[in-house]
């Protein structure tokens, strides 16, 4: 099986990582046939998690790669770094700004971006999906990496990222079908809708590797975008929402189990 994946072309590994990140994603929210709610406190300690496993990801996977990629062709390490950074940070903000969504744990007259009358649930998979594009992205990219030969993009590099990614897209697929089970949902409709929240993944996943294959000068570049638009989702989004219930020495505790188990990945294959 390893052998099969490793005689896969970049994109093809982006892909069937990204496939493996959205399958993980369907997992969680599986377990609406189990449960109708989960705990607050459970749930609050799973976002936590969530959000350190993003912050250690665009750390030890993204921006680290990307400033020693620049360093080694002889670049102002910093520049690809910040302007990728705040560049995919800019991106996550206008797409808030105008993409309909509403953040878990808030009412309806809260949605965020253009007013619509979209449906509660729809707006509840949007807040997810929309957090999902930088997450595809950032394991694209980084199997787009290994085709630029770099000694810093390495395979199990990438595999780790695609792991830790996928961990904590379990607790995300659960965010949005069990609440939506409670609001009266069928079981099945609640899974479709929880799962479906991770399909853009793969397509984010093949777009981000067939971009840097195609440009690699800007792969530095975009390895920062990928982490910018992550930080960006943590901070606006899976931290307030952790903290929402006041739950918060569960949620930091989360938090802290979450950049240990990325950092342990990423530093262990990678």
């Amino acid at each position: 099986m390893i052998n099969w994946f490793l005689s896969l072309t970049p994109i093809m590994q982006a892909l069937m990582a990204t496939l493996f990140t959205w399958f993980i994603t369907a997992l969680g929210a599986a377990l609406v046939f189990f449960f109708k709610e989960i705990n607050r406190k459970v749930l609050d300690g799973m976002l936590g998690f969530a959000a350190g496993v993003m912050i250690a990801a665009s750390f030890w996977s993204l921006l680290s790669p990307a400033i020693e990629m620049t360093e080694n062709t002889g670049g102002i390490a910093w520049i690809p770094a910040v302007i990728g950074f705040l560049g995919g940070g800019l991106f996550l903000y206008l797409t808030d700004q105008f993409l309909p969504h509403l953040h878990l744990g808030f009412p309806t007259e809260e949605a965020e971006g253009v007013s619509t009358s979209w449906r509660r649930s729809v707006l509840l998979v949007l807040a997810i999906t929309l957090h999902n594009i930088p997450e595809g992205l950032a394991v694209g990219v980084a199997f787009g990496a290994i085709a630029a030969d770099l000694p810093s993009a390495s395979t199990a590099g990438a595999i780790a990222l695609a792991i830790g990614i996928g961990i904590q897209n379990f607790p995300e697929g659960a965010a949005v079908s069990v609440p939506l089970r409670r609001e009266g949902f069928s079981r099945r409709k609640a899974f479709m809708y929880g799962q479906a929240s991770g399909i853009v993944e793969p397509i984010a996943g093949v777009i981000g590797a067939g971009a840097v294959i195609i440009m690699q000068p800007i792969l530095p570049y975009a390895l920062s975008f990928a982490a910018g638009a992550m930080i960006y989702v943590v901070v606006e989004e899976l931290i307030p929402e952790s903290q929402l219930e006041k739950n918060t020495d569960i949620a930091t505790i989360g938090t802290m189990l979450g950049f240990a188990v990325m950092m342990m990945l990423d530093v262990a294959l990678g």
